[in-house]
């Protein structure tokens, strides 16, 4: 029983390496050679976060020291920003942060004011989405999916 107590008792310390940082650089390195921004964003968001808290950790470590409990608090934090089931942090981000980052809000002055605003309004990925489709069909056809929809939403 000792050995078991002694397992679970290091658990963090077991675990923790592994999942804060071997699995993450793992899936950072991969999601620069992906073609998708998202991954980019979840890895990105993660990285920062884990930064902050480091920081955190370390500024207050004097306090934290006395909760026993920081430790696990600390891993099943990072469980849920790391797991994919979870993606913790690109949920932190598009609830939390993109909300006050103000660098995706550009979009390009070659779109009428009103494809503009539509467009301000999506999200990073659906504008590429729709970027693409303004390059596949043209402008004309992205201002009748608009009219379309406003059509749709008043009835």
């Amino acid at each position: 029983m000792g050995f078991l107590a002694t397992l679970v008792k290091n658990l963090h310390a077991l675990v923790g390496p592994g999942l804060m940082l071997v699995y993450p650089l793992y899936a950072s390195a991969r999601a620069i050679e992906s073609p998708s921004p998202v991954d980019d964003q979840q890895w990105l968001t993660y990285w920062v976060i884990y930064s902050f808290l480091t920081l955190f950790e370390l500024t207050f470590w004097n306090v934290i020291q006395w909760f026993p409990l920081w430790p696990y608090m600390k891993l099943l934090f990072c469980c849920w920003l790391v797991l994919p089931i979870f993606n913790g942090a690109a949920y932190l981000y598009e609830n939390h942060v993109r909300k006050y980052v103000k660098i995706g809000n550009y979009v390009n002055s070659s779109y009428t004011e009103r494809q503009r605003r539509v467009m301000q309004m999506m999200s990073l990925d659906a504008r590429k989405a729709v970027e693409r489709y303004i390059e596949m069909y043209g402008p004309e056809a992205f201002e009748r999916v608009i009219q379309a929809a406003e059509k749709a939403a008043k009835t």
